[in-house]
């Protein structure tokens, strides 16, 4: 009864009581200089919980009696929850400097030096009419640091501060000629590195791509359909290479801007990807001879590389200086991936058809996923439908774009000719029919 009466009671009059927000915004500037990295942090007053503000009128911020509050909010909410590391060692809790309440209206934090010059200019006037659930807190974090041409990473906890946390981080190295390296994080992204070494990039996007192949259900079973009917080695080593190379010229092609930049460009991707693997589950079904299994691995990797570089385009701003390197990682990865699967895949199918006839076999797997895949393909082709193509205008641009994609257009061709050299030395195997159904 006793606690039910508490939660009866009123707030305190006049104190700022709050929930979780449902979206917050953070924004964050890193830069060394000399001895001390300094950060400056933006982030919404009413993410700032379990602190009651003062307030006084109709809800607007006492801003006379709550510097002391305001400070305790700092140090809890974002000195507390940002981790900062120097060439790998820990550096200590983050010693605020000035803290400045702003209007929800503020463009201050739009460059470094206005940021800068503004939290620690004048304060607000104790008489400004500030409205606390749209007040924004501004803080200055000053860290002891041996140099300013140190290697930094960042671990930033500010994900607690609502539902939904995004976090545009800006890093200044030090020096005129470093340029500004933009960050939008999402939750809780982990460590980052702020300037990268070549092996931490490629560490970090060979695990991403890695991971992206174990995690996309749909690239999975586009390889397992490829290999059902195909287990053995030399029309592996076609397939997976074919695959392997086309994916490759498209994710590359993509990074370097060849590819549409319309909303649809997308949906139409994701809802291609899907019709690949309808398309090969159904040849597993139909077809009596598996011809040239290489060539259309190769064909469908083009639509899939396009789809590895939708999901890369957000993880690219973690390769710093490396972008080459980073993207030959993902590339790893993804090829590591896709050996660990058929690994797995070949000898569990071979397992398989010990116990069940092969044919059956294969058109049971294979209507299955076609099943999945259908589905796919209808609601992704729904969303694509949403979308209104244009006709592009036939300007200068538009002749550049063009002739960028016939340079894409002459690499494919000299990629699938080259494949298919390497199908023929493989053998009858790779370039010829890959697979019979059993009892032929």
């Amino acid at each position: 009864m006793a606690l039910a009466s508490s939660l009866l009671l009123p707030a305190p009059l006049g104190a700022a009581v709050h929930d979780i927000p449902a979206r917050v915004t953070v924004h964050v500037f890193v830069k060394p200089e000399g001895r001390t990295l300094r950060v400056i942090v933006r982030a919404p007053l009413e993410a700032m919980r379990d602190i009651n503000f003062p307030l006084r009128g109709q809800g607007y911020l006492d801003l006379a009696r709550a510097e002391p509050l305001l400070r305790d909010a700092a140090g809890l909410w974002i000195a507390g929850s940002i981790a900062l590391e120097e060439n790998g060692r820990a550096l200590p809790e983050g010693r605020i400097g000035s803290i400045r309440v702003s209007l929800p209206f503020d463009r201050s934090f739009s460059s470094y030096p206005t940021a800068l010059q503004h939290v620690t200019g004048p304060a607000l006037s104790p008489e400004t009419e500030v409205v606390w659930q749209q007040a924004l807190l501004d803080v200055v974090l000053e860290y002891p640091i041996e140099s300013d041409r140190s290697r930094f990473s960042i671990h930033l906890g500010t994900a607690r501060l609502g539902l939904q946390t995004n976090t545009a981080l800006r890093f200044l190295p030090a020096g005129t000629g470093g340029a500004e390296r933009a960050f939008q994080l999402h939750g809780d992204p982990g460590e980052v590195q702020l300037d990268p070494r070549w092996s931490q990039a490629a560490l970090r996007f060979v695990g991403l791509g890695f991971r992206h192949i174990l995690d996309g259900l749909d690239h999975l079973l586009f390889l397992l359909c490829l290999v059902i009917p195909v287990r053995r080695l030399r029309p592996l080593v076609a397939i997976v290479t074919s695959f392997t190379v086309a994916h490759s010229i498209t994710l590359i092609a993509s990074t370097a801007g060849l590819a549409p930049s319309g909303l649809w460009f997308p949906p139409l991707i994701e809802t291609l990807i899907a019709l690949s693997i309808v398309y090969m589950a159904f040849e597993n079904i139909v077809a009596k001879r598996y011809q040239r299994r290489w060539l259309l691995a190769f064909g469908f990797g083009l639509i899939h590389g396009f789809g590895f570089s939708l999901y890369l385009r957000d993880s690219l701003q973690f390769a710093g200086a490396h972008l080459a390197t980073s993207l030959l990682s993902f590339n790893a990865g993804v090829e590591l991936g896709q050996l660990l699967v058929v690994a797995i895949a070949v000898p569990a199918l071979s397992l398989l058809f010990r116990r069940v006839p092969e044919r059956v076999g294969i058109i049971l797997i294979s209507a299955l996923v076609a099943h999945t895949a259908w589905h796919w393909m209808t609601e992704r082709g729904s969303t694509l439908r949403e979308y209104q193509l244009e006709w592009p205008v036939v300007d200068l641009a538009f002749l550049a774009g063009a002739m960028r994609v016939l340079m894409l257009m002459l690499i494919i061709g000299a990629a699938g000719w080259a494949m298919l050299r390497l199908a023929r030395r493989l053998g009858p195997g790779s370039g010829e029919p890959l697979g019979e159904p059993p009892g032929q």
